[in-house]
């Protein structure tokens, strides 16, 4: 398995620097030379000792800024690059863009490479293919993956190159594509790409790459592996990964669950999931859902348990034979921890505040509780029909008071991340409060909880009630329950400043 990090740098000094933290990861190093500043062709006397004192397999790539590089370059000025006298001493492999011939060039260090930062061309199979008649040791390309399902084209791409022993790196870029990351060198593709850091990618949808290892375990990943994954727009700040994949590892399960940016979801759910009519020949499983999708995708699935059909949102989808069915685990893990707090919650009064799909949750899992429930929101008609629909009174959370509640949940995503330092409560609202409960998890003490207890209240945050729906949904998968203790501290390593 080979995780290639990429290193760009201004100079020669902060190359060799990056060069060295990627070799703790890496079993490739990328030298993007396109990065560096300054008059190229005076690097001789810098690349040659910087190239011969590394331990790692080295790619040196020097790309033009139409194909995604940091540096305006001729045609031309390429050529005299990589005719340069240093490579003859160069035991690297070379990315070399597949517009460019070179002259007496040792092909078998040849990496010939194509990228569409658009888009997946039309002509994507007939690219490769002239790709592929080149003697290089490997192809590479590398699209702008729109939809998730544009993943399908290069899974067949890696697929008929495994079946033919041809050497080739593909990858989806973009959010969309990066299952073709992750799953790609277990389904052949020669290498894949990792950032150093997070802010540190060279391509959209690049995945750090010590998580490609500690998250995700890509060496591990192979074609009897159990795919799970996290369906929704968007999905890569979602810390769900983390805690399933710590799951997988330590119950022992030859598993992985991915971040899925799906937009179409129909189509989504048509050709790639479904096993009566996707295109793809993968071991899914199973999969998360998130919005804007646990109502919509409803209509898709074979079978749903009557309790998520009457919440009206499924957040779990299991593959099983031939057949999607589709499940709630948020109720439970709403209710969870909720009851560990407070014990029974018969007869106690809750404030939810909130109007959407979360609320409809909270609410319904309330009154199966016997509890007694009133909304808050920002907005009348939103909350008109979550109100009508049970049979609640609902106020405005702006002017509200919850003193005589002793329970107040907010189900909003107001003060998460993209929301962060914002509320829709105040101390003095909140004052009196037995239990406020916050269903965000990121950050893991919001400015709700921070007010709540600054009004003397208990405080409960969300990422309790993930791990708890987490578990029930790595149940319905594997058939194996984990530990809530592991899934939390996976989270929270994740999640803590």
């Amino acid at each position: 398995m080979r995780v290639c990090v990429p290193v760009c740098a201004k100079s020669f000094a902060d190359l060799r620097e990056a060069c060295a933290r990627a070799s703790e990861v890496a079993d490739v190093v990328e030298l993007r030379l396109d990065c560096v500043q300054g008059d190229w062709t005076t690097w001789a006397t810098q690349l040659e000792p910087l190239i011969r004192d590394q331990s790692r397999l080295l790619i040196l790539t020097f790309r033009p800024s139409e194909q995604g590089g940091h540096r305006v370059l001729s045609r031309p000025e390429r050529e005299a690059f990589w005719n340069g006298d240093w490579r003859s001493n160069s035991k690297a492999f070379f990315d070399i863009e597949a517009d460019l011939v070179i002259d007496g060039c040792d092909w078998s260090r040849v990496i010939v490479s194509h990228h569409d930062f658009n888009g997946v061309p039309e002509d994507l199979e007939l690219i490769y293919q002239r790709l592929a008649a080149t003697p290089a040791h490997a192809v590479k390309i590398a699209v702008q993956a729109n939809e998730i399902t544009d993943c399908i084209r290069i899974f067949r791409l890696l697929d008929r190159a495994r079946n033919h022993g041809r050497n080739l790196i593909a990858i989806a870029m973009g959010d969309a594509g990066v299952a073709t990351r992750i799953l790609g060198p277990a389904r052949g593709s020669f290498l894949t790409y990792g950032s150093l850091e997070a802010e540190s990618a060279t391509a959209p949808g690049q995945v750090n790459a010590r998580q490609l290892r500690s998250v995700y375990h890509i060496d591990d990943i192979n074609d009897a592996t159990m795919i799970c994954g996290l369906m929704g727009l968007p999905v890569m700040h979602s810390v769900s990964p983390h805690l399933h994949n710590a799951a997988f590892a330590a119950e022992s399960v030859n598993g992985v669950y991915l971040p899925l940016e799906v937009r179409n979801v129909e189509s989504f759910i048509k050709r790639m999931v479904h096993p009566q009519t996707r295109e793809l020949d993968w071991n899914l499983r199973g999969l998360s859902v998130t919005a804007p999708h646990k109502s919509s995708v409803m209509d898709l699935l074979d079978w749903i348990e009557p309790e998520a059909q009457e919440i009206g949102a499924v957040n779990t989808i299991v593959v099983e034979r031939e057949k999607l069915r589709g499940y709630n685990t948020d109720v439970q893990g709403l209710i969870e921890p909720l009851r560990k707090r407070v014990g029974s919650l018969n007869g106690l009064s809750v404030a939810v505040i909130g109007a959407g799909g979360a609320a409809c949750a909270a609410v319904w899992a309330l009154k199966k509780e016997q509890a007694k429930v009133a909304l808050f929101a920002r907005t009348r008609p939103k909350v008109e029909a979550l109100a009508s629909k049970y049979d609640l009174t609902f106020e405005p959370v702006q002017d509200a008071s919850f003193r005589d509640y002793d329970v107040v949940i907010n189900t909003t995503p107001v003060g998460s991340a993209e929301l962060v330092g914002r509320t829709l409560a105040v101390a003095e609202q909140l004052a009196g409060a037995r239990l406020v409960y916050d269903l965000i998890y990121n950050p893991i003490e919001t400015e709700f909880l921070k007010q709540a207890r600054a009004a003397g209240c208990e405080t409960l945050g969300g990422l309790e009630m993930l791990v708890a729906q987490a578990r029930l949904q790595f149940e319905r998968w594997t058939g194996k329950t984990p530990s809530s203790t592991l899934m939390y501290d996976a989270g929270l390593a994740v999640l803590r400043p």
